[in-house]
């Protein structure tokens, strides 16, 4: 039986191992270098959980009994970024998506994966997006759902279908071929042997691997590789205390005359989960512009920008108890890699393989479309 590892805890990689289950294959592990699932933005939310959870307890049995049943998170696929879903430092139920805002369906072209959402909507997973959404430009014949617990429990909902081995803080340093299998070096804990390989983080990360998947990969494929390119951005996350009133007409608003601000939400009113239990949530998306000039400045200058900018735009915005910054270095894809159907076979005995939306386009269709294609390429070749 082979031993399977899948690199990102993304919603590529959870759905690839979950598309994997039930295949000749033996344990499937999943590794992520970050303390969560859903990417990079979940780190330093699951840091936090432990102290926000206590934090929680603290403040009665009636906040307990709300928290213990809105604690889980997840992620969605629009208006740019990872499946990320961040909590607030003083309260682990107070959740804000700091990644993808919401999931589009394109009836039209659904194909495939419409089961997929009609999975997703039948475990309460997705629901309809009903939340009012200025700026926002809708196709004809397509839905937009929103995830209410977080956009991150989509990729949590697969991974536990995937029936695979979860493992957080895997920074994959080192991949390279010893007596026909995989040797998988991470930062932390010894390395381990795989008969296949497939790595789902984004395409300039793959590039970054040492060993020998350096000179595996051939000149053709590095050339193709190199040409995916990503827009980056800034996500802020502010985080209120129960019973603090937003009042605004909208849930969420595109903004186009701002040179540092994109889009604005009211994550629990657009999530349709607001509670007099639970404090609001706001997530800020700056402009594509503004993500790439400020992409090495100091943190904290950049969240007093982005605040700065913010008050003029919505001035009677009350003061939050808690704010999160997130980067998003590789947020969207500009240019996919070419020539690809989802995935590129790097090597095929033993079989290494990487897929992603870098090789399909960022959104919920194009992270499916690449898992769908790298378990086909997985199972033809047992």
């Amino acid at each position: 039986m082979a031993r399977v590892l899948v690199v990102g805890a993304g919603l590529t990689g959870g759905a690839c191992a979950a598309l994997l289950r039930g295949a000749a294959l033996g344990r499937i592990a999943v590794w992520e270098k970050a303390r969560g699932a859903g990417g990079p933005g979940t780190r330093r939310g699951a840091a936090r959980r432990g102290a926000a959870r206590r934090g929680a307890a603290r403040r009665g049995a009636a906040r307990r009994l709300v928290s213990s049943r809105l604690v889980s998170s997840l992620t969605g696929c629009r208006a740019g970024g990872r499946m990320s879903t961040s909590r607030s430092a003083q309260d682990a139920a107070c959740t804000a998506d700091l990644g993808a805002q919401y999931v589009t369906l394109e009836t039209a072209r659904a194909g495939s994966r419409r089961s997929f959402y009609e999975e997703l909507l039948s475990h309460g997973i997705l629901k309809p997006l009903t939340a009012p959404i200025e700026g926002m430009v809708v196709k004809e014949g397509s839905c937009n759902y929103v995830a209410p617990q977080g956009i991150s429990s989509v990729v949590k909902y697969y991974l536990k279908q995937s029936g695979a081995d979860v493992f957080y803080e895997q920074h994959v340093t080192h991949v390279s071929l010893r007596d026909g299998k995989w040797e998988v070096f991470r930062k932390m804990g010894p390395p381990e042997q795989f008969d296949i390989v497939i790595l789902t983080m984004p395409v300039p990360q793959i590039l970054q691997l040492q060993g020998d998947i350096v000179n595996i990969i051939n000149e053709s494929q590095k050339q193709q590789l190199e040409s995916a390119s990503y827009s980056s951005r800034y996500a802020l996350g502010l985080f209120y205390e129960a019973g603090t009133r937003i009042d605004v007409p909208w849930a969420a608003q595109y903004i186009t005359d701002n040179p540092c601000i994109r889009f604005i939400s009211i994550d629990n009113k657009k999530r349709n989960i607001e509670s007099p239990e639970i404090g609001p949530s706001v997530v800020v998306h700056t402009t594509v512009t503004f993500g790439s000039e400020h992409l090495d400045s100091d943190p904290a200058e950049v969240q007093r920008l982005i605040l700065s900018h913010l008050e003029r735009i919505v001035p009677s915005l009350p003061k939050p108890v808690s704010i999160k910054c997130q980067k998003w270095r590789y947020s969207q894809v500009t240019k996919a890699v070419p020539s690809c159907l989802g995935q590129m076979i790097l090597h095929t005995q033993p079989l290494l393989i990487c897929g992603g939306d870098g090789f399909t386009r960022s959104s919920f269709d194009g992270c499916i479309d690449s898992a769908m294609s790298l378990a086909e390429a997985v199972k033809s070749h047992l």
